[in-house]
């Protein structure tokens, strides 16, 4: 028996080496247009943020090495361009070669928006090893800054993670109307929306790419509400079957996909397809499915090798199952059927979204799994599942799978013997806690609104009741559980009641002691405030709590002091620097939700004025579509400034460049880092000061450090050096140059001012000056003896002396107070001359002092 397969990367790979081991006589050739066989596509987004260092590891074998371990031949760098079944031939590379048995496992291609740029340099896609290696190199040779992610899919979220892990701006667009589209409901996608916008990703749904801009190399991209800049542009939008050189061939074909049975056969005799480019079935609807995965393509690889070696195996079909990291404190993945699908397919479906521990709650790094099932309503049959959390929420959609592939109801998870111990699992495994809360849901003991009923107004009639244990939710009357008969006393039996605690367990106890009380009409919010944005209203009487106040202040909204439920927002520049665009949403957003003015601050970030307390939310969702975020508050590294030495006269660095940089590294780098206070950071161009570098915690100053050679001074009457120092210490002492090199502020204004060249060879550099600050104390920072010469020190040095507040500093005390309590000399030494352990520094626990 000959067989000949086209395509050698999963399912063709995979065929080849069952069905030679089945059948270890059998004549089986591969012909791939590819270099490459056997490649992990999977982990293509990966090797470009660096976690898999070579592209050796890429490649799961060589054609050399897969020959030698199977038998199988292999042909690569041949194309395939006909089939003629009736001669059972195929034409490969101009020859004609017969077989037996033809497998076609061709896999896909990326599909390319049809729009302008999408040839320019810097705009890749990501299907091969080669992608990933030119992303990767791109990126890194050309310092790139800004990416743009065309595609919101698993690759695309992917790839947008790992290039946000090596420093790089992201952006994502997906013309859908949320992320994930088709693969997680859009209560559960828009929850992920959120996650990567908190973690600094900017997220644009509902928006096309139009064009994409550039001359030589990328520059940005043109969208339907506005233009991005970007210096790498990644297409991730989709992939089509790579099956056009199949369309006169006889087989039968759906969108490009070629159909198959349950055994992978196709309409023609001895013709079967796997991975990619054929079509399976659906497990649960028994309807055909697309499932371009890497798994699917291996299972269906292997099913169709027993069957071609006489062990006829059937593929019972796929459940879409996929699982993605989306950050290093999330992950999601999903099986089954989604909601809005199982709806769409005639089932009378109910869902039940829900928020539990995934470990013991006691035991260190537990976190929580946010998990959303979908069931049958009469018959509690599970149809799908989605996760996201933390810890191992593959495992969680594992059990889902064999649930669902075996037709289990929820009923049945219930009472299953779950591993436990508190490193791995809970007591009561959330797996079936989820399902338990399901059949409380179908059974009328737990009356909810989803989170997509909420977010659809459908609780506008209902008055908010804080179920925490303690007050929380501003705007929302308190509930005490521990005395329900008398909380729930000033309330009618018939009043309509919004239950919501942190995840909805407590509300759900809640609606136990009001139902026992013999309220008829409460509801609790599924997922409580974990999961749910909750619309807040200023409460009764118009006055919020210290609390609350001190809460949206951290989040850069400030309150006005002559009204109670009014606060002036802070949005984040890039030292003041904004694009067009930005300034256009700034504009939108001060009209939509503030007076309509705009203030500039000190340090150069930007106010919208006069935002009432309920336009807090939907503001900063708003900013967050649009690329910008508020804050630049708190015991945290706050927003960077410098003056304009890019431009100025006088400017002796790159201060933009060098902000930007500290931008990014500290204020954005260590967002999360808690400090004993604030920590201020400004960068001068040159000793003028213009924004007073010495009088933040840690400022930099530009340097032009000449190296006198006095040897050449000719005694001029009138000298040049001595005329044109600012701060006249440069002085002709008996009819020589003299410089007190102690008082010399580095400015260079006396470069080339000698005509015999006693000022021509200068030290270009960077002062720091630590322990400054400027407010009810003043301090005049002093600068480290070392003069910088390059941005890498100085980022470096930066980032110690952030680390050296964190270890060494006391609780409510600035920088100065640090640096004067324990001795300059003794912190210039553990700036210059020690090692810190930043991973111990950072694991350490820190209270912040600051109280703006």
């Amino acid at each position: 028996m000959k067989v000949i397969i086209i395509g050698g990367v999963a399912a063709g790979t995979k065929t080849a080496a069952k069905l030679k081991r089945e059948n270890p006589n059998a004549e089986i050739v591969i012909y791939t247009k590819s270099a490459d066989i056997s490649y992990a596509g999977c982990g293509l987004p990966y090797y470009i943020g660096g976690s898999i260092e070579s592209r050796e590891e890429l490649i799961v074998n060589s054609p050399e090495k897969f020959m030698g371990l199977t038998g199988t031949t292999v042909h690569t760098k041949s194309e395939v361009t006909a089939v003629d079944p009736e001669s059972k031939t195929v034409t490969v590379n101009g020859e004609t070669v017969g077989y037996d048995r033809l497998v076609i496992a061709v896999g896909a291609q990326p599909v390319i928006p049809p729009v302008k740029g999408t040839e320019l340099p810097g705009v890749f896609c990501v299907r091969t090893p080669e992608d990933a290696i030119d992303i990767r190199s791109y990126a890194e040779e050309n310092n790139c800054k800004k990416a743009v992610v065309v595609g919101g899919g698993f690759i695309g979220l992917e790839v947008a993670e790992n290039l946000k892990a090596k420093g790089i701006s992201v952006t994502v667009i997906d013309m859908a109307s949320q992320l994930l589209p088709g693969l997680f409901d859009s209560d559960t996608a828009d929850y992920i929306r959120r996650h990567l916008q908190a973690k600094g990703v900017r997220v644009l749904t509902k928006t096309a790419l139009e064009s994409i801009s550039g001359t030589d190399s990328v520059q940005g991209v043109q969208t339907a509400s506005g233009f991005i800049p970007a210096d790498l542009v990644i297409l991730s939008v989709g992939i089509r079957p790579a099956t056009k050189f199949l369309e006169n061939s006889g087989l039968n074909m759906e969108k490009g996909c070629i159909v198959t049975d349950e055994f992978q056969a196709t309409n023609l005799p001895d013709i079967y397809a796997v991975g990619d480019c054929a079509l399976v079935k659906n497990r649960i609807t028994g309807g055909s499915q697309w499932s371009a995965m890497g798994s699917t393509a291996n299972i269906t690889g292997r099913a169709l090798a027993l069957t071609l070696g006489g062990e006829q195996t059937e593929y019972k079909g796929c459940l879409g199952t996929g699982v993605v990291k989306i950050s290093d404190e999330l992950s999601a993945a999903r099986t089954g059927l989604t909601e809005e699908k199982a709806k769409a397919e005639g089932f009378d479906a109910v869902s039940v979204l829900c928020v539990s521990d995934d470990k013991a709650h006691y035991y260190p790094d537990s976190s929580f799994f946010i998990t959303k099932l979908i069931a049958e309503r009469s018959s509690h049959r599970l149809l799908g599942m989605q996760v996201l959390g933390k810890g191992a929420v593959d495992k969680m959609a594992d059990i889902a799978v064999v649930g669902i592939s075996m037709g289990c109801k929820a009923d049945d998870f219930v009472t299953m013997d779950f591993a436990y111990a508190p490193p791995f699992s809970t007591a009561i495994h959330p797996f079936a806690a989820a399902c338990s809360i399901l059949l409380n849901k179908i059974s009328g003991r737990f009356d909810t609104f989803t989170p997509a009923e909420y977010a659809d107004g459908a609780a506008k009639s209902y008055k908010l009741i804080d179920a925490h244990p303690a007050p929380t939710l501003p705007g929302a009357e308190w509930f005490d559980l521990t005395k329900a008969a008398e909380a729930s006393a000033k309330y009618s039996k018939d009043e309509n009641l919004l239950l919501v605690c942190a995840r909805g367990k407590r509300g759900y106890l809640t609606q136990n002691k009001l139902k026992a009380l013999g309220f008829t009409n409460t509801r609790v919010l599924e997922g409580g405030a974990t999961f749910n944005v909750i619309k807040r209203s200023v409460p009764n009487g118009g006055k919020l709590s210290a609390e609350e106040i001190k809460r949206v202040k951290g989040l850069g909204c400030l309150q006005d002091k002559r009204f109670g439920d009014v606060f002036n927002v802070r949005i984040i520049t890039r030292n003041g620097k904004i694009t067009a665009e930005e300034n256009k949403a700034i504009t939108e957003a001060a009209e939509l939700y503030g007076s309509g003015e705009v203030a500039m601050t000190t340090r150069l970030t930007i106010e919208i004025q006069g935002v009432r307390y309920e336009n807090i939310d939907p503001l900063i969702a708003f900013l967050a579509e649009h690329g910008l975020e508020t804050g630049g508050t708190g015991s945290k590294v706050r927003p960077v400034v410098s003056c304009k030495g890019t431009t100025c006269q006088y400017g002796l660095i790159d201060t933009f460049g060098l902000s930007e940089k500290i931008h990014e590294r500290f204020y954005k780098g260590y967002h999360d880092v808690i400090l004993p206070h604030k920590f201020k950071i400004a960068v001068g161009g040159c000793p003028n000061n213009c924004v007073k570098p010495d009088l933040n915690d840690l400022g930099i100053i530009g340097q032009r450090v000449p190296m006198f050679d006095f040897s050449k001074c000719r005694g001029c009457k009138k000298c040049q050096v001595e005329t044109a120092c600012p701060i006249k210490v440069a002085t002709l002492e008996n009819g020589m140059l003299k410089v007190d090199s102690d008082a010399c502020n580095g400015c260079g204004r006396c470069k080339s001012k000698c005509p015999f060249g006693v000022t021509e060879e200068y030290t270009n550099g960077y002062r720091i000056y630590i322990g400054g600050r400027w407010g009810k104390k003043i301090a005049n920072g002093k600068p480290l003896s070392k003069l910088f010469t390059s941005e890498a020190e100085v980022l470096d040095t930066v980032e110690k002396a952030i680390l050296f507040f964190r270890d060494e500093g006391i609780t409510g005390e600035r920088f100065a107070d640090t640096v004067n309590r324990l001795g300059f000399e003794y912190v210039e030494d553990k700036l210059l001359n020690s090692d810190i352990d930043k991973s111990a520094v950072l694991e350490k626990k820190v209270k912040g002092g600051a109280t703006c």
